[in-house]
């Protein structure tokens, strides 16, 4: 329930205002002077704050201009047994929500403070989801090859040269090309993002360059394409590998003409885009292969970025924890959790085959698991809470005698095998679901597969 603050140097106001809150099942605190008032706002987190103008040691009018310096958007009510108009004016100006005469009457009061309330939740949520929609975030770390993306960044956004970004799932590839859009000259246009390893073959080039009615059986009305939603601005074209061969043709003919045709139309239809791909795989071993052609690459690769794995950036990886911290708890409504110098170690140590995302998921999860300090013992117990380990077992990874490993790569190695066959194991040896489910290409996991020697019912 809603937490309220009555500040007043009149007993009886007080208690008649709590008794009415009170007994509205609101949460009810009271004070007799401004100064212990604010003392009070800035310990507490309360829902709305009544207060009368004319008190001892502090004016009402101060505590509001001082409490709104700290929490902006804290709902006031201020009261007053010689309201004006000039008086309600002046609150309003200061950031009052409203305005009650002495003495307050019932209905007028409960409606005021509901209404209040309601305000400073929804002042809350929009806060909330500005910041899920925010433009972009920010691109943290401050190791050799992130100063080097930062920096190529900058030198590169401001030109219309297309852009190949290459790396693993979940390692920031989609972050380095929001950022691309962020600081180019296109920022005022729209930046589109299509995902070519999720739309199913036949309809990716329905996706990306429109279709007329009636072109195909569920073509009921004419469509616009990605490419035309994007004109003037910028084209995200992620897992651009895994495009088929015929799409690819037509892509690099709208690179080379700055022209499409919709799927089902003869009308050609010129596009403004900046085209900026991304990829997990490796694009010259898939053109090797024969599954990308050599001539969409280099229309491709003006400037290629590469975003590095975790565990080439694991001096990162505080930063990273902390501001995951920070993000998560305030739009979970909770304080902060520290996190302890032995639990970033070992969160080091762990393999992060999913990479930023997995370490934001990590993150998330030792906060609503562990207590007020996040320790060495939290990140052990659950890096892999569905394992018997997470029990107790002592059989995972980071409670192994680390003696035994002659190397950190020999250990890297170990905890990699481990994690691998728990997660084939839990799917029955589905090799397809496991990919998905630890984020990491198929092909990947029968290589890993092979290295580590791994077979069913071992």
């Amino acid at each position: 329930m809603a937490k309220i603050l009555i500040i007043d140097d009149e007993r009886a106001i007080r208690n008649t205002l709590r008794e009415i809150l009170e007994y509205e099942d609101y949460t009810v605190e009271d004070i007799d002077n401004g100064i212990d008032g604010l003392e009070l706002i800035q310990k507490n987190d309360y829902d709305l704050v009544l207060c009368d103008i004319k008190m001892n040691r502090m004016d009402g009018m101060e505590v509001l201009t001082e409490a709104l310096a700290i929490k902006p958007d804290l709902p006031f009510i201020m009261i007053s047994g010689h309201g004006t108009v000039e008086t309600a004016v002046e609150a309003s100006k200061k950031g009052a929500f409203d305005f009650i005469s002495k003495p307050p009457d019932l209905n007028r009061l409960l409606i005021t403070v509901r209404n209040a309330l309601d305000r400073g939740s929804l002042v809350t949520q929009t806060r909330v989801l500005k910041r899920k929609v925010a433009k972009v975030r920010s691109i943290l770390g401050e190791s050799q090859a992130i100063l080097k993306i930062k920096e190529t960044i900058d030198r590169v956004a401001p030109t219309d040269a297309r852009v190949l970004i290459t790396g693993a799932n979940g390692s920031g590839k989609e972050l380095v090309a929001r950022w691309l859009h962020e600081k180019s000259n296109r920022l005022n246009a729209p930046l589109i993002e299509v995902n070519c390893a999720a739309i199913p073959s036949e309809l990716i080039e329905s996706e990306l360059f429109g279709h007329e009615k009636g072109s195909f059986t569920s073509a009921i009305k004419q469509r616009i394409g990605k490419f035309e939603s994007a004109n003037g601005g910028t084209l995200f074209l992620d897992e651009i590998g895994d495009m088929s061969q015929s799409t690819q043709a037509k892509v690099l003919r709208a690179l080379q003409e700055n022209k499409i045709t919709r799927v089902g139309g003869e009308k050609e239809i010129e596009v403004d885009v900046r085209v900026v791909a991304a990829t997990n795989k490796d694009l010259l071993k898939e053109i090797e292969n024969g599954n990308f052609r050599l001539d969409l690459y280099h229309r491709l690769s003006v400037i290629l970025i590469h975003v590095p794995p975790l565990t080439d950036r694991k001096d990162d990886i505080a930063l990273l924890t902390q501001n995951f911290l920070d993000e998560i708890c305030n739009d979970y409504g909770m304080p902060v959790k520290k996190i302890s110098d032995a639990a970033l170690e070992a969160l080091k140590l762990l393999p992060w085959t999913g990479n930023i995302r997995e370490l934001r998921n990590m993150v998330e999860r030792l906060i609503i698991l562990s207590d007020r300090t996040i320790t060495d013992a939290d990140v052990r117990a659950f890096a892999n809470p569905s394992s018997p380990s997470a029990a107790g077992n002592g059989n995972s990874p980071a409670q192994t005698d680390y003696d035994r490993f002659a190397n950190f790569q020999e250990y890297k190695d170990f905890a990699e095998r481990e994690y691998i066959k728990f997660k084939l194991e839990k799917n029955s040896w589905n090799v397809s679901k496991t990919a998905d489910d630890i984020d990491i290409q198929r092909s990947h996991l029968y290589s890993k597969i092979e290295k580590f020697g791994l077979k069913r019912g071992e």
